[in-house]
């Protein structure tokens, strides 16, 4: 979307952090970037300038004011409630794509050519897919910086940086000092870091959050849930192994219920896989939502109202793994929620690896297994009806071989049609997975038992068209209108209520 400088000046004039990560101030006078709420003085209207992204504000010359720090802050909602090229790149970027591919793969990830991408991303967004991959780096550089004691050359290599040259460089461009700097300041503000040795000890960061934030009700959606040995759930926190694109790791989220932040302790195999885990953690727990936008709109439906009242700032739980979730949506699709926990965990107990260090004792310590591993052998442990086997089997095989490619790239609609190609998928799982894997902020899944459930609670339509044409008014918040419906479905008895 275009930005508004009048609009924008407002919200920086006011010091308004609901708008912080949503685009960047640039100060002429200074040649500093911030975030809007940063509590220096307000530049004059004609000394500023505004940007959608950090990586474009570098790109044109700017520096990262150290203060106010604007790459800690939460994304921007607009890529995830958008299904056009540039969007789709946005995330990949954020995955680490670039890092791994090139431009050139991400491109044809994408279906594009690497001219046609960076001609539509940079028209987007002020900068291309290479100014955005590393002003990306930069910020993984500067968590490694001050959150662990490695070494400057191995935090420039982990970062994704060619060279420990171009990692000194980048940092004294971002943020206009050498990195010893900004971990002498990091120890100053915070004392010593917990982090533990370079490749395999503990990251703890803060992951910002815009409140209100709906804590309770993720730990409910994740506690039903629950794959055992995969994940856990506790009184306010959530543990799980995950699979990352340098090797297995592990997380602990603690979420506490009133708060401008979650706590974060990964101990990673490869600290190249900082930056995708910390994404696919945000994207997991939708940190990114602007809560205020969506709850304005919804409480607009009477009938919806004391739903949200009760509830502010809900969550769309997302995903950290594609097949996983798609796997999960399948098995629900044909069993209970209950059941399905069930399955799963049985899947990852036969079928998943082992890891040697789980992030603390007791806890997960599976990795959910590979669609090459669910292809060759799920057949072998997976309990049921033959037509449930059949129907794993197909969408794992199509992962393995490439022919279904499930990441936050994917066009939500163009995902739906390839689900539901394969045996065994019905629309339900298809509008599923692209609400969890992608984030679609659009998709009510009205044919759901407990949506309609719920919506007969509230006093709604019950039936599935009905239900259709009343939740027009919800666009383009329809999954959070359906995450509330589920809510009213089974009234909450407890933090781990489903």
């Amino acid at each position: 979307m275009p930005i508004d400088p009048d609009l924008c000046y407002r919200a920086v004039a006011s010091r308004d952090a609901r708008f912080d990560g949503q685009f960047i101030t640039a100060v002429r006078t200074t040649g500093i970037y911030c975030r809007p709420s940063c509590p220096a003085t307000t530049p004059k209207r004609v000394n500023v300038e505004f940007f959608a992204t950090a990586g474009a504000a570098q790109q044109h010359g700017y520096r990262a004011c150290r203060r106010c720090l604007p790459d800690a802050v939460p994304g921007s909602p607009e890529w995830n409630g958008r299904a056009d090229l540039a969007a789709r790149a946005v995330r990949l970027i954020a995955d680490g794509v670039v890092e791994r591919k090139g431009v050139a793969g991400l491109a044809a990830g994408l279906g594009y050519s690497e001219r046609h991408l960076t001609r539509v991303v940079t028209a987007e967004l002020g900068a291309g897919p290479l100014a955005l991959a590393r002003a990306h780096r930069a910020h993984t550089a500067r968590l490694l910086i001050e959150t662990t004691p490695m070494s400057m050359a191995d935090i420039a290599f982990a970062a994704g940086f060619a060279s420990v040259r171009q990692f000194n460089d980048t940092v004294r461009q971002v943020y206009a000092v050498p990195p010893t700097t900004l971990r002498t300041e990091a120890l100053r503000r915070r004392g010593p870091s917990p982090g533990g040795t370079a490749a395999t000890g503990a990251i703890t960061l803060r992951l910002p959050v815009r409140p209100p934030f709906d804590a309770d009700g993720l730990l409910a959606f994740f506690a039903t849930r629950a794959f055992a040995g995969v994940e856990s759930v506790g009184e306010s926190s959530y543990r799980r192994t995950l699979r990352l694109p340098h090797g297995p790791a592990t997380v602990a989220l603690d979420l506490p219920r009133a708060t401008d932040h979650v706590h974060a302790t990964l101990r990673l195999t490869d600290p190249r896989d900082l930056g995708p885990a910390v994404t696919r953690l945000r994207r997991l727990l939708d940190l990114d939502a602007d809560p205020l936008a969506v709850d304005e709109l919804l409480a607009g439906d009477p009938a919806l109202a004391p739903a949200v009242a009760a509830v502010p700032g809900i969550r769309l739980p997302g995903a950290v793994d594609g097949t996983e979730i798609a796997v999960r949506a399948l098995l629900g699709q044909q069993i209970s929620v209950a059941a399905a926990r069930t399955t799963g965990a049985r899947l990852a107990a036969d079928l998943g690896e082992r890891l040697a260090e789980p992030l603390a004792a007791g806890g997960p310590d599976v990795l959910f297994p590979t669609a090459e591993q669910l292809a060759g052998h799920a057949a072998e442990v997976l309990p049921g009806p033959e037509r449930r086997r059949r129907s794993v089997v197909a969408l794992a095989t199509a992962v393995a071989d490439g022919s279904l490619v499930l990441d936050p790239g994917r066009d939500p609609d163009e995902l739906r049609a390839a689900l539901t190609a394969l045996p065994g998928i019905g629309p339900w799982t298809a509008g599923y997975v692209a609400m969890r894997l992608l984030g679609d902020p659009d998709e009510l899944l009205p044919g759901d038992l407990a949506v309609r459930r719920g919506a007969a609670a509230l006093g709604l339509p019950a039936t599935a068209d009905g239900l259709t044409r009343h939740a027009e008014r919800w666009r383009p918040w329809r999954s959070y209108a359906a995450t509330h419906l589920w809510r009213a479905s089974t009234p909450p008895t407890g933090r781990t209520a489903p």
